[in-house]
């Protein structure tokens, strides 16, 4: 017989929705809303960075950053990340889900505003620092991964889990928009304000010494958001799971969530805790959990791990694919203020028509066609798009034929977001048990930035084509990257048809929390 479900839970999975779900999920979601800003902004100044640094005044084209530093520059936020991820979700099942999350806030808020102040004018100063207070606020950044998943998806009732779990997740969306945005803001103030020739036209005249300031206060508007927030998510409870399943206080567990709810919630306190929901021990490394979850465990973490090869390639280097295909000017034609706008003017199009729209399908739709349906889908379509830019690849090249690009290019983030970008993230906050569902979700996070960082340093040196950008040898070249992304989104639908399904199941029921040790799972 399946254990007994306790009052708390049961009442927390029937709940209508009320005003603190969408507490809860601005709450959470603001962290994502930060995170999004502060991975994706880089991808908006580095090239004005190497405008700034690294420009040769003797050559024909303005200053670009040297292969190791541009990879260090944008990959060292991931590597942060991955290790948050891993740390933060191994400590949000030790110490709690609220004990440990507005640390990783403060962390953001710190290192974006250090981010900006980075130190010097020289090359080497100012790499360093960027480059370390990215690693640190990267480190942050992971930690909201795991938290936010689980704290959302262990106040959800179980009819619009999913839907509230991808809301959070959907503020991404808007943190890239926000950050194109910002960026477009300034980019357009400064050379408004400050009127500067092309490169071409006078090399050394192109970059104005405020030119500066631009990437700065990109950078550094990240910690608005996630300031505003630290209040509201000091004064979250713990969430019942953690409470009654892990530290095993059911009364306060239960007093909590009458709060939250605003209704008495009564205990059986008389129920033998081995009785109840949530009485297993086993651990991480068990044979029990290798029996129960360790097909999920490598079907959350594949999935992931393939989406991010493609989507951080696709996301941190847009400015250089348009570039490829002219759809923003080349480089030498435009000043260094001129090249941040056209950038997030391009990517602030992407954003609204293909990025947003995409979350908020998922948002809409997956508490009725279900998680594995919706990730099966998105990985499809996204195979679909990308081979049908990489097979005419030498048709979108043509002037007349950029738009048609960048639509087709629009429709694969579209239906990255409206399928795997926000399952991956949902999966794992639902299929595992709450004493390892934060550090597993961090596993399966860790591995998806894993993929981010294969994919923001090698597309970076594999989609050189014949010539390469000044400083890198000859890769495999654009379109020959877009069959190498094509093939990674393949291989995550592949690996999708091992994902279980979470739809209309309460957590206990999905991670299988209510079977006796040795009972058989015959459901579907």
């Amino acid at each position: 017989m399946p254990r007994a479900q306790l009052t708390v839970l049961d009442k927390l999975d029937k709940a209508k929705t009320q005003g603190y779900h969408f507490l809860a999920i601005v709450i959470a979601g603001m962290g994502f809303f930060t995170d999004a800003y502060d991975l994706f902004s880089i991808s908006l100044v580095s090239k004005l960075l190497g405008r700034l640094y690294y420009t040769d005044l003797t050559y024909k084209n303005p200053g670009t950053l040297p292969p190791n530093v541009s990879a260090a520059v944008t990959g060292v936020a991931l590597c942060g990340t991955l290790s948050g991820q891993l740390f933060f979700g191994w400590l949000g099942d030790k110490l709690g889900r609220k004990s440990v999350y507005g640390f990783t806030l403060i962390l953001m808020v710190i290192c974006s505003l250090a981010s900006g102040l980075s130190l010097g004018h020289q090359p080497k100063g100012v790499i360093a620092t960027l480059c370390f207070f990215r690693f640190w606020l990267g480190f942050g950044v992971g930690g909201d991964y795991p938290l936010s998943a689980t704290i959302m998806s262990e106040y959800a009732n179980k009819k619009t889990r999913g839907s509230f779990i991808a809301a959070v997740f959907a503020m991404q969306g808007f943190g890239i928009l926000f950050a194109a945005l910002i960026s477009l803001v300034v980019s357009a103030t400064f050379k408004a304000r400050y009127k500067a020739p092309s490169y071409k036209v006078d090399p050394a005249g192109s970059t104005v010494p405020e030119a500066d300031y631009v990437w700065r206060i990109i950078l550094m508007f990240g910690a608005i958001p996630a300031a505003l927030t630290y209040y509201w998510r000091m004064r979250m409870p713990e969430t019942a799971r953690y409470t009654a399943l892990i530290a095993r206080n059911t009364k306060q567990a239960a007093s909590d969530m009458s709060k939250v709810l605003q209704e008495e919630i009564v205990e059986d306190l008389n129920k033998v805790e081995t009785d109840v929901v949530g009485a297993d021990q086993w651990g991480l490394f068990s044979h029990q959990f290798a029996k129960r979850h360790g097909l999920h465990l490598l079907a959350t973490t594949s999935t992931w791990f393939f989406l991010d090869i493609a989507f951080y390639s696709q996301n941190l280097f847009q400015k250089d694919i348009f570039s490829k295909v002219g759809w923003i000017p080349p480089a030498a034609t435009m000043n260094a203020i001129e090249e941040v706008f056209r950038i997030s003017r391009a990517q602030t199009y992407i954003a609204l028509c293909g990025t947003v729209p995409g979350y908020w399908f998922t948002v809409a739709f997956i508490d009725i066609i279900g998680r594995f349906w919706i990730q099966l889908m998105g990985f499809f379509f996204m195979t679909v798009f990308m081979l049908g830019l990489a097979v005419p690849y030498h048709h979108w090249t043509l002037p007349n034929n950029h738009t048609g690009f960048v639509v087709m290019y629009g429709l694969t983030f579209f239906f990255a977001n409206f399928g795997p970008n926000s399952t991956t993230f949902i999966v794992p906050a639902e299929v595992f048990p709450a004493r390892l569902r934060s550090t597993c979700h961090g596993i399966s996070a860790a591995c998806g930035k894993a993929g981010a960082i294969i994919g923001a340093f090698g597309f970076l040196y594999a989609a050189q084509g014949n010539p390469p950008d000044r400083g890198y040898k000859k890769g495999i070249g654009l379109r020959n990257s877009l069959f190498v992304l094509a093939v990674s989104n393949f291989l995550g639908m592949f690996m999708t048809l091992f994902v279980p399904e979470a739809k209309g199941k309460s957590l206990e029921e999905v991670a299988k929390e209510n079977l006796e040790d040795g009972e058989e799972d015959i459901r579907v």
